[in-house]
């Protein structure tokens, strides 16, 4: 079995290192040389892909290729595999037998602190969670017309070692905004490469909310972190007068609570399913740097 990764960052890497553990065969895409280099010194067979010009060597491993995960935001041009010139995937990857796409669920909008399920209607509001949805259908509309499973990962916000309050309490850039009422969905990263194997192993298709069981206030995160390492406590932000990119302050105009009930009841099951269990274990076990 042989796992593509379109997009190795840090969630391709924790899904190329589950799929490894399960004896997979894993190359990966960066853009970069210095990234590809990572990429191999992590066992990982490194491919350089700017998302447009498919290389020999490329399009030689996605010939090879039994399992796919896209992680590639879409951009104005859309999905790279689906771009106006591009062989159809069946010709590309004539192997195939599962994929997966890693989404976001920024495509819910915001539902004012509600509950939203897989079943629950989107709203997508940046233009961001407008290009997943419509990458999204394609991928969905591929399964439908090849028969081959397909996954649509939503995630939460991502973190895990190297990326994590812990870190940003340590290097004094954790700050505790408050919103009233504002909560996030997050996602250990170890989890999303979990779950990714899982459904591929199970050949399971459709869309799955790949998030934590608690919601939470982002400055509760922060007090954790801060609590946990003994450190003085960052000091609380009003977020209408804190100072966020458009982007960071988009993310607040989003509010809801996401349920990862569909997964679960498949038989999955979240190694780090809330916040203070993950934190604890990063910093009891020294991994919070990364």
């Amino acid at each position: 079995m042989r796992l593509l990764v379109l997009g190795a960052g840090f969630s391709g890497r924790a899904i190329a290192q589950a799929f490894m553990a399960a004896g997979y065969a894993v190359s990966g895409t960066t853009r970069s040389a210095d990234k590809a280099a990572a990429l191999a010194a992590c066992g990982i067979e490194a491919l350089l892909f700017d998302g447009e010009a498919i290389s020999e060597a490329l399009g030689e491993a996605m010939r090879q290729t039994t399992h796919l995960v896209q992680s590639i935001a879409p951009g104005k041009a859309g999905d790279p595999l689906f771009r106006e010139g591009v062989p159809p995937i069946s010709d590309l990857m004539p192997k195939l037998q599962w994929a997966g796409y890693l989404s976001t669920v920024g495509v819910y909008g915001d539902h004012q602190g509600g509950w939203v399920d897989e079943e629950t209607k989107i709203h997508p509001v940046s233009t961001r969670s407008i290009e997943r949805v419509e990458a999204e259908n394609r991928w969905l509309e591929l399964s439908r017309e090849s028969g081959i499973p397909v996954a649509v990962l939503r995630l939460g916000g991502i973190y895990g070692p190297g990326r994590n309050a812990l870190r940003n309490v340590a290097e004094g850039t954790a700050r505790r905004l408050v919103k009233k009422d504002q909560v996030f969905n997050r996602i250990r990263v170890e989890d999303i490469g979990a779950s990714a194997l899982f459904l591929a192993e199970g050949r399971h298709g459709g869309i799955f909310n790949i998030t934590d069981d608690e919601p939470a206030p982002p400055q509760d995160v922060v007090a954790e972190a801060a609590r946990l390492m003994g450190a003085e406590m960052p000091p609380e932000v009003p977020f209408e007068t804190a100072e966020l990119s458009p982007m960071a302050r988009s993310f607040y105009g989003e509010n809801k609570r996401v349920s990862n009930a569909k997964i679960r009841a498949l038989g999955f099951l979240f190694r780090f399913p809330d916040y203070r269990i993950s934190l604890a274990q990063m910093w009891n076990d020294g991994v919070w740097r990364g």
